[in-house]
């Protein structure tokens, strides 16, 4: 854990050595439970009462409680049936007792199946564990091996986005199934909290920060909305959203114009065109335009100089990816004056700091 001082302040930061710890420690997360005095004691009552094989409803299972331990101590600690149910669907919720109806009484019992045989997927969850926005789920195969695989090392790892794992996992089902979902969002910056009801239709992630988004269609409005999800606190899931088609076909229609986590509520689109002049021996340039134009064309006009235009939802997000060309810009422009302006504040005030011409771009 180290800190970096900047104007904004102090900004702490995780580093990790992936050569020194080649899986993501922030799963344990996940893994690290607490219990109380009442989950614990009837963990090994439940276990040991139903461990002959027989099924048993929870009134049985609270009775035997009672008759065969609690009543062998004293003091006042109790336990009703209501909580002993609630053990019981929680332990038949993670397999680790069956239950069957009988007449109008649930009866549970020991499950006591063979867990599979992981080993022939070794490798496959080791590399899911880490790759995966739900590796989490790996990660858990992974501790029932004896031995687990070292062979997979990643040079750009977003570890941080393993904490939203609980979050996507009951977004996926949503979109799965085509239901809307009611969020319970915080405001990173203002750290108020807010509800919006939204249908899921895809979750976004991002290939230079790992952040996770979830783009929705807003029941209030219709607008396409990016939400991101490390903002999202609670999901309580809706009703089924007969337009999901209808939704993902408008989102199809707009993905083309989507260069960020930006889309457009009116239907009008900002166009930007960028002209750049690069040396002989620069050909990454145009090699950069190409694999980086997303949504843009890139045109050839002579051995030195080339065009980048692009038709998008909000043209303000491709500033920090244009600053990177400052030095080749030749001209730019935008249906959006705003833009260019922006653009020309930035080159003044890196004029302010490090000198130079600040009206090289037309």
């Amino acid at each position: 854990m180290s800190f970096r001082q900047d104007a904004s302040g102090k900004n702490v930061f995780l580093s990790v050595d992936s050569r020194h710890i080649p899986r993501n420690p922030l799963y344990k997360a996940f893994k690290a439970k607490s219990f109380t005095c009442k989950d614990i004691t009837l963990h090994f009552y439940i276990l040991d009462i139903l461990a002959d094989g027989q099924a048993l409803s929870a009134g049985q299972i609270t009775d035997r409680i009672h008759r065969d331990y609690l009543s062998r101590f004293d003091g006042s600690f109790a336990l009703d049936e209501s909580t002993v149910r609630k053990k019981l669907q929680e332990y038949a919720a993670l397999g680790l007792l069956g239950q069957k109806k009988e007449g109008c009484a649930t009866l549970f019992f020991r499950s006591d199946s063979p867990a599979p045989d992981l080993t022939a997927w070794a490798e496959a969850l080791a590399f899911f564990s880490e790759e995966n926005p739900l590796g989490v789920i790996g990660s858990f195969l992974l501790d029932r091996l004896g031995q687990q695989p070292d062979l997979f090392r990643f040079k750009h790892h977003y570890i941080l986005h393993a904490l939203d794992s609980d979050i996507l996992c009951d977004l996926a089902p949503a979109v799965s199934e085509h239901r809307t979902v009611e969020l319970t969002l915080r405001h990173l910056r203002g750290g108020r909290d807010y509800r919006r009801t939204v249908c899921p239709l895809k979750i976004y992630i991002s290939t230079q920060t790992g952040r996770q988004y979830l783009l929705g269609r807003h029941s209030k409005s219709g607008r396409l909305l990016f939400l991101r999800v490390d903002a999202i606190l609670q999901i309580h899931t809706g009703k089924t959203e007969e337009n999901f088609e209808q939704y993902l076909e408008e989102y199809q229609a707009q993905k083309e114009h989507i260069w960020g986590v930006s889309s457009h509520s009116d239907g009008h689109l900002d166009r930007i065109e960028l002209t750049l002049r690069h040396r002989p021996e620069e050909e990454f340039i145009p090699q950069r335009l190409l694999r980086e134009k997303r949504c843009g064309q890139m045109e050839i006009l002579d051995s030195q100089t080339c065009r980048f235009t692009a038709e998008v939802c909000d043209a303000v997000e491709l500033l920090p990816w244009l600053r990177t060309f400052i030095g080749r810009i030749v001209q730019l422009k935008c249906s959006d004056p705003a833009v260019v302006e922006m653009f020309r504040q930035d080159l003044t005030r890196m004029q302010a700091l490090y000198g130079g011409d600040a009206d090289a771009v037309q």
